[in-house]
């Protein structure tokens, strides 16, 4: 991408900072209770709405609930499950992580959080993708030889939508639309919306194209390496903007998974067979590597997962957030079958010693020489 001849008016540089905004996500893993026994959806449905309750309760600023269609993640209706939250808290934001907006209809997901946000006062959020898993494709009848084209159709469906005016569209996958208007309009006349970007410098530009912010998953290997994703997205918006319109730099954010435990030692013994099990378990379906724990360790010390200490999580979040100049990041939470109390725990250590102390270490750095 070349730079436009006039640039933009505004820096779209981002510095992290103590104003950052600190997350949770769970796709509503199936878990195990302390003697193993295999928990019922219904079990791990109840206890992800009392985990967010807790996230409430402790600071955390945004609990995110993944789609899936397979047994061994609970949550397929994120929406319902986040109306039941929003009945029991009275500040976190709550959202999604993903949509899967490919095997959805976009009016109806703009209507579901349409609605999700006024029964929260304002609250509610959308991040959308194209999911990493497929299930929903035939499940809901869509040809797989259409995933791309079928993202972008709804995609831009849904960033007109999001204007909450009178909508004309056609494309090739829904019937045409010529002055519909869609309902409930959002208080604030603009439903919060990110997209999901797993790290292709076409959903990079798209993001900035359709002005929905982008959320990168980071789920393995040095964070660094998104660098260059993130320097695109600064870019697209000066190079853009005279097509967008745009005069503000955009939100980044950024999504990984980890656990939290009182000590380091502990945090990986914990995480550690869960982590094998959910790995080995999806690795067979796509031809991946057994899991071990050399990996793991290395890539908690270097990596994406933020398995550790409150300290130790801490400044691995505090770091990340500084090399790619983050305002959100988003901790997944969940991963395999480990129990509820121990994922209850961990959310208590995030909202009541993660977030403050991420939040004291990017002061101290944007107060320092």
């Amino acid at each position: 991408m070349t730079e436009p001849a006039a640039t933009a008016s505004f820096d779209p540089a981002i510095v992290a900072g103590p104003e950052i905004e600190l997350g949770l996500d769970t796709f509503g893993d199936m878990t195990v209770d302390e003697d193993g026994r295999r928990r019922t959806a219904a079990e791990v449905l109840r206890d992800v709405v009392d985990e967010a309750v807790l996230a409430d309760e402790v600071g955390v600023d945004f609990i995110g609930l993944g789609e899936h269609h397979r047994d061994d993640f609970a949550i397929s209706a994120p929406d319902i499950v986040l109306a039941a939250i929003a009945g029991k808290t009275s500040r976190i934001h709550l959202g999604t992580a993903v949509t899967v907006l490919s095997s959805d209809d976009p009016i109806r997901v703009y209507e579901r959080f349409a609605t999700l946000d006024a029964v929260s006062n304002g609250r509610a959020e959308v991040i959308l993708g194209r999911g990493s898993f497929t299930e929903s494709f035939p499940l809901f009848g869509f040809d797989l030889d259409d995933y791309e084209m079928l993202f972008d159709e709804k995609l831009d469906l849904f960033a007109k939508l999001r204007d909450e005016q009178p909508v004309t569209w056609s494309g090739r996958h829904r019937p045409a639309l010529v002055g519909q208007d869609v309902f409930p309009k959002t208080e604030s006349g603009r439903l919060t919306a990110w997209i999901g970007v797993g790290g292709s410098p076409e959903s990079v530009v798209r993001s900035v194209k359709y002005q929905i912010p982008m959320m990168l998953a980071i789920i393995g290997g040095s964070p660094g390496r998104f660098g260059q994703y993130v320097d695109l997205y600064r870019r697209a918006q000066v190079h853009l903007a005279p097509e967008t319109g745009q005069t503000e730099r955009m939100p980044l954010g950024a999504h990984s998974p980890g656990h939290i435990a009182d000590t380091d030692e502990q945090a990986v013994d914990e995480y550690w067979p869960h982590y094998r099990a959910m790995n080995d378990r999806i690795g067979r379906e796509r031809g991946w590597p057994p899991a071990t724990k050399d990996k793991l360790i290395a890539e908690v010390r270097g990596g994406s997962q933020y398995v550790g200490s409150p300290e130790t999580v801490a400044r691995r979040i505090a770091d990340t957030a500084t090399t790619l100049g983050l305002s959100r990041f988003d901790l997944k939470y969940a991963t395999g079958p480990m129990p509820h109390g121990k994922l209850m725990r961990s959310v208590e250590l995030y909202g009541t010693r993660v977030i403050p102390r991420v939040r004291e270490l990017l002061g101290e750095a944007a107060v320092s020489p």
